[in-house]
Parts: structure tokens; sequence; C-alpha cells
């Protein structure tokens, strides 16, 4: 028989696990990572000048992240900025330290969409294999973690690669940013991993409320439907 067992505690740790895959997911997609120095379209675009010239004057920031890019082109209506992906292939990553950000990101974003799937379900099962399952997710957090860690380690040894000095000038260099600021990427995910080891640790006090002696008390009188604060 299944018991729904829903706690304050447990449905805590189940929305915050939920809410560090989703912020790690969105910022690993991000193209705001970094946020370039003030520039011109025609800068970039010389014969497209007269095409828009009323927007080509305007100044901009152009963004770039892991392995995507925001541009404005004059010749777009409007002069509309252009979002995407600059690295069709893992290999035209620009950095081979971006590269090694995106192996830990993706790994610890996989296991925090794993963790979030899985605790879905926690209302229902609370142990798998005989052991509990808070016990397991949080282990697993504590993995993508460490996963995460290096990764945001890792990220800013990638500032002196030729693609970053285009947004950031020459001054740029390892650990050394130059004329770009940290876009609003780099702190989501700085949060998300903050959170990723809050769940980790947070994960026990789920445990806890799950099989505390009231659980089992109302276990033990039948009930199927319970819920706790």
């Amino acid at each position: 028989m299944c018991h729904v067992i829903v706690t304050c505690r447990s449905m805590l740790w189940t929305l915050l696990s939920i809410v560090a895959a989703f912020s790690e997911l969105i910022a690993f997609m991000s193209s705001d990572w970094l946020v370039g120095f003030p520039r011109t379209p025609e800068r970039h675009h010389h014969g497209s000048s007269s095409s828009s010239s009323s927007s080509a004057g305007e100044a901009y920031r152009p963004t770039l992240g892991i392995y995507g890019r925001c541009v404005k082109l004059p010749h777009l209506q409007r002069g509309g900025v252009l979002c995407g992906p600059y690295a069709v292939h893992f290999g035209e990553i620009a950095s081979g330290f971006w590269q090694a950000t995106s192996i830990f990101l993706a790994a610890g974003i996989l296991l925090l969409c794993a963790v979030a799937f899985i605790s879905v379900f926690t209302m229902c099962f609370q142990s798998i294999m005989k052991k509990s399952i808070f016990n397991v997710c949080g282990l697993l957090q504590g993995i993508a973690g460490l996963f995460l860690i290096l990764g945001l380690m890792l990220y800013p040894a990638g500032w002196g690669s030729e693609k970053a000095r285009l947004y950031c000038g020459v001054e740029a260099s390892p650990y050394r940013l130059g004329l770009c600021s940290m876009g609003w990427a780099f702190y989501t995910a700085a949060g998300g991993t903050a959170l990723t080891f809050l769940c980790a640790v947070f994960s026990a006090q789920a445990e806890i409320a799950t099989s505390s002696d009231k659980v089992q008390e109302e276990i033990e009188e039948g009930k199927s439907l319970i819920c706790l604060l």
C-alpha cells in the first residue's frame, strides 16, 4: 500500500531541489555570462551603417556565454539583437577551460534534474533498495555540487581566449575580466550551486520528518494520506 507522506520539510526540500536544477539549467543555456564593453554596431559591420543610421549609432553591450552570444546587427529590422550559439560543435567552444566547464556543469545539471524528478515521488516512496531515498538524493546533490564548483572555478581561466578578448578587450586574461563585467547567468549558476549544497544538507531533515514517530503512528492507524507540519 502506498502511503502519501507530506511534511513541511520534505515539501520544502522538493521545491528547493527543483529550483536548484532549473536555475543551473537556465544559467548554462544563457548567453549572459559575460557582458562586453560598450560599442556601436558599425564597429563590426561597417558596410551596413547606412541601412539603420538611427540604431547604428546607439552603443550597446554584447554578451557572451559558454557556447552562445548576443550581438546587435544593424541590418536587422530596428537594429535587433541576434542571440544564438557561436559554437555548433563541442570543439568550437572558445576555450579548453570552457569545454571542461561545460562537461562539469552538464554532469552536475544532469544529476540535479534526476534528483528533481525523483523528489516529486518521495511523497509516495521514501526508500529505494532499503535505503532512504532522501539520503541517496542528498548524496547525489553533494556530488552535483562538486561538479558545479569545478565548472565555475575553471570558467574564469577561459577569459584569456581569443573569443573572450573580442568582447572584453586585449587586457582580458585568465581570471581578469578586462573591460567586461559578469552577467546574471554566472551569479545564477553560483547561487544555484550554493542552493544545491543547502539541499544536500537539508535532505537529512526531510528524511527525519518523513520517518518520525508521528508518521509511524499515522501509518499504524491505517491512514494513506499523512500531512504533518
